[in-house]
């Protein structure tokens, strides 16, 4: 009985809580979607970098695995 009761209780202070998280979600997603296609874009630049740095060495055979 009083575990019904307690969630009772967490269901009625609760209730703001999952309501305003469900608004806010998607606005900071969108909030953070260029710093996500920022990092992508860092990450990919350093790829390339690696990849240049790299090709003289793979170029005169030796391998990148160890």
């Amino acid at each position: 009985m009083i575990a019904l009761l307690l969630w009772l209780l967490l269901l009625v202070l609760c209730w703001p809580l999952a309501l305003l998280a469900l608004l806010l979600c998607p606005l900071v997603w969108l909030l953070l979607l260029p710093f996500r296609l920022a990092g992508i874009a860092i990450a990919g630049a350093f790829v390339l970098l690696r990849a240049l740095l790299v090709f003289p060495a793979r170029a005169l055979g030796h391998s990148t695995r160890r």
